[in-house]
């Protein structure tokens, strides 16, 4: 039996989530997204509660109730309260800015990184070495900082590179004599 899926999800005020047919589409005041909903479960709204239930026994049934559920409270939390990601740049001469639809990176090679800005993702750099990915979606907000961090991942000896700001490096020692 599924922890994740028994537990409704709570609609914040503000957030409204309606289904039609096999989509489920939740507006919130940050926006809309929309998730296509599987045949192996079923999902109600029922006054400001998401029900998700498995339809029969089967193993995929059990296995997507508590994935859809999950999959609903991370779109109702981000059309109500977003997600946002923050890295930490690290490295001489290593930096960022935006310009327009791209992110500009600096990252020690013989050329800059280009990196486009997809739609429903907005970044800021408060300072030329911090940037802050923010979104509705955190499927996608998660996938852009990762494909920023991929450019240039933190490396052991010295830590330079593009980390999460949360994120530790352990350190390692170099070569000794």
């Amino acid at each position: 039996m599924s922890r994740v899926g028994k537990y409704p999800v709570e609609l914040p005020q503000g957030v409204q989530v309606s289904i039609a047919g096999n989509e489920l589409v939740a507006k919130g005041r940050l926006g809309e997204l929309r998730m296509k909903l599987t045949e192996h479960v079923e999902t109600k709204v029922e006054g400001n509660k998401v029900m998700v239930a498995p339809r029969g026994n089967e193993r995929q049934a059990r296995m997507m109730w508590g994935t859809t559920r999950a999959n609903i409270a991370n779109m109702v939390k981000g059309v109500s309260q977003g997600y946002a990601k923050s890295m930490e740049i690290t490295g001489t001469g290593y930096r960022a800015a935006v310009q327009g639809k791209n992110l500009v990176l600096n990252l020690g090679f013989a050329h800059d990184v280009l990196f486009p800005i997809p739609d429903g993702i907005k970044i800021t750099c408060e300072r030329p070495t911090a940037v802050k990915v923010e979104g509705v979606d955190k499927r996608l907000v998660g996938q852009v900082a990762a494909e920023i961090r991929g450019w240039r991942p933190p490396e052991p000896y010295k830590g330079k590179g593009i980390r999460y700001t949360d994120e530790t490096i352990r350190r390692k020692e170099g070569k000794k004599k």
